[in-house]
């Protein structure tokens, strides 16, 4: 029977890391980021709607969301945030079940739903179990800071309190990954955790 993990963090806070490894194992992965920038495709309805509630602006000469644009703005006010999610969260959901569905047909042993909103989404339902990636806030910041170096500190802060606090997350996971040291430390917490779900599964070494 398939088992369906729902894997989570914060923002710079690993996710994406403990993500590739999982993919590179050939593990079956549905990315929400990557269904999310596929529903505000240029000339998407998604598209449309967000320069009707955003203005035109928000777009780049070849018809592209501006994303640096728009994430000032979202990041910075609540009511923005959710006007956005009001436009492109039903679309993204509806591709992850479509994307599910079409998975689960091929019976892996495990699925993995990377989903960065999962809990304030509610897709709580929709897993068997959820991973969560922590790190420390001071972390999280200079690590969100050092790979976007045009972020001030006042507009790191406000991407990671646009997101449930971590350590709210980290309370509900059923499966506690700590990013807090080496990418070595944290790929090995995944591989323990994986030697019990899918016995069969061979590590590179």
């Amino acid at each position: 029977m398939t088992k369906i993990l729902g894997l989570t963090g914060g923002i710079a806070s690993g996710k994406s890391t403990v993500s590739a490894y999982l993919g590179s194992l050939n593990l079956p992965i549905i990315d929400a980021d990557l269904i999310a920038r596929e529903v505000m495709k240029a000339g998407s309805p998604a598209i449309s709607e967000i320069c009707e509630q955003f203005g035109a602006d928000m777009l780049l000469a070849n018809g592209e969301l501006d994303r640096k644009k728009l994430g000032d703005v979202i990041f910075a006010s609540p009511e923005k945030r959710n006007q956005l999610n009001d436009i492109v969260q039903g679309r993204i959901r509806a591709e992850i079940k479509r994307q599910l569905s079409e998975c689960q047909k091929k019976n892996p042993p495990l699925i993995i739903l990377d989903i960065p909103l999962l809990y304030e989404e509610e897709y709580e339902n929709q897993v068997d179990e959820i991973m969560v990636v922590y790190v420390d806030v001071d972390i999280q910041k200079a690590r969100l800071r050092n790979r976007n170096k045009e972020l001030t500190e006042e507009e790191a802060l406000n991407r990671i309190l646009s997101q449930m606090p971590l350590i709210e997350k980290a309370e509900l996971a059923d499966i506690l990954i700590d990013n807090n040291g080496t990418i070595e430390n944290t790929l090995s917490q995944v591989r323990k955790w994986l030697k019990t779900v899918v016995p069969e599964i061979e590590f590179a070494e």
